[in-house]
């Protein structure tokens, strides 16, 4: 006999008392009956109504939008961007808090993972329990820092250019992104229609004049004549291969970072704020505290950020092997370090690259893994190589918690840990973990 479908609660109301901040952007409450809800646009100790975007009668919870502030928090403020708040655009989760506590909720956020998924305090971490702003970023209330120098915009059926609401295919269309960089803004993308095309990716480079769009074509789509208000190369992504292809102008962009200019082809990864890399190897450096002669790996490289780094401070008779899995990233690292003899750069996935490289031990690790952190099998074969430093830089901060429960069990403790709010005005926060082998009985 066929189950009876569950009754859809989408669109019901609740009043509640908003409780503490959650991994994700949302905060966590409960109904009377006690079913969790996650809601966006509220803060910890309001009391709001919130109306179900997601979510069936017995679900083991719910997501809402908090669409009327019955008890506002002294750090609400009113959302700066007219496109922020529930149905709206979904790129920021935090544009109702006032600066000073969205860096507090994300440090509240590191925290509850550490606790929850490695046993960690912050004392135990040696993290002093705040989220460092970047420079130029400690702007007033009502204040929006431009510090996005990636946007991909997504385009509505009528051709408009705007960002999509949250867990949502649809399109909120746009006039401006107030977290876009200047240089991202000026390429006036909002302004013009773009028929045929479903995405839209502009990048400003940190440190160089290049700009860039790449194009994604709807389905039998053809590229428009691309005129903006800036010089811009453009690229396409391919129907059929998914790959990006150049239609004029440089495939890359060049991007200036710890004293060097680095290509970055195809819109390939870079750290999206103009102060991120910088801050990120003056952070991973001090940690590491790098000797002439050390031997080092830079896992999950990318176009060799911190290779280089690494590079410049080991000297002639040190050593720095990177592994990359993008097959466009490891030529641009390749180029980028050709100056360095002292500097290899393997192309592959570190899981499966590593073990085959023969090397048994090495002085310092770096490793900036994707999203889902590095695993229990990379971890525990870096443990193996019994380096004197591991300097571990995480988007996520739940991945992070699973990957230090891991170096605890091989035998590494945190010797610093730094928090950085490079993601003003949503839930995302990046940190840097120094991590080195424990004493006996520590």
């Amino acid at each position: 006999m066929q189950a009876e479908p569950k009754k859809s609660l989408v669109g019901e109301e609740y009043e509640v008392e908003v409780g503490p901040v959650a991994h994700g952007g949302h905060c966590i409450a409960r109904t009377d009956e006690g079913q969790v809800l996650f809601v966006r646009h509220a803060l910890p100790g309001e009391r709001v109504t919130a109306r179900v975007t997601d979510g069936e009668e017995g679900a083991r919870f719910l997501r809402a939008d908090a669409v009327s502030i019955d008890t506002p928090s002294k750090d609400r403020v009113e959302a700066p961007c007219p496109f922020s708040g529930p149905g709206k655009c979904g790129g920021c989760d935090w544009q109702h808090a006032a600066p000073g506590a969205q860096r507090r909720l994300k440090a509240s956020v590191i925290a509850e993972q550490l606790e929850r998924l490695a046993g960690l305090s912050p004392d135990d971490a040696h993290w002093d329990g705040t989220v460092e702003p970047a420079p130029g970023d400690k702007v007033a209330k009502g204040e929006v820092p431009a510090w996005r120098t990636r946007v991909q915009y997504a385009v509505d059926a009528d051709g408009h250019a705007g960002l999509r609401k949250h867990r949502s295919h649809d399109v909120e269309p746009v006039t401006h992104c107030m977290i876009a960089a200047p240089e991202v803004s000026e390429l006036g993308i909002e302004k013009r229609e773009w028929p045929q095309i479903a995405t839209v990716e502009a990048i400003a480079a940190t440190g160089s004049h290049d700009r860039q769009v790449i194009l994604t074509p709807k389905p039998g789509g053809r590229l428009p004549i691309v005129e903006l208000d800036k010089p811009v190369s453009v690229l396409r992504i391919g129907e059929k291969d998914e790959q990006v292809h150049r239609v004029h102008g440089r495939p890359f962009v060049r991007e200036r970072a710890a004293g060097r200019t680095w290509r970055v082809g195809n819109g390939g990864f870079w750290q999206v704020h103009p102060k991120a890399a910088d801050l990120l190897v003056e952070a991973v450096m001090q940690g590491l505290m790098p000797k002439k002669g050390d031997m080092a790996l830079d896992l999950y490289c990318g176009v060799g950020l911190f290779a280089g780094a690494l590079a410049e401070r080991v000297g002639d008779k040190g050593a720095v092997l990177g592994i990359e899995s993008g097959k466009r990233a490891v030529e641009d690292a390749r180029h980028n370090l050709q100056d360095l003899d002292r500097v290899r750069i393997e192309h592959g996935k570190v899981d499966q690259i590593l073990p085959r490289t023969g090397i048994t031990d090495v002085d310092l690790v770096v490793l900036d893994p994707p999203r889902a952190g590095a695993g229990k099998k990379t971890v525990t074969h870096l443990a193996s190589l019994t380096p004197r430093r591991i300097a571990y830089v995480a988007c996520d901060p739940a991945a992070l918690a699973r990957d230090l429960k891991y170096f605890s069990e091989a035998g590494y403790r945190p010797r610093r840990m730094r928090a950085f709010d490079l993601f003003p005005m949503t839930h995302h926060v990046e940190c840097v973990v120094v991590l080195e082998k424990a004493t006996k009985g520590a």
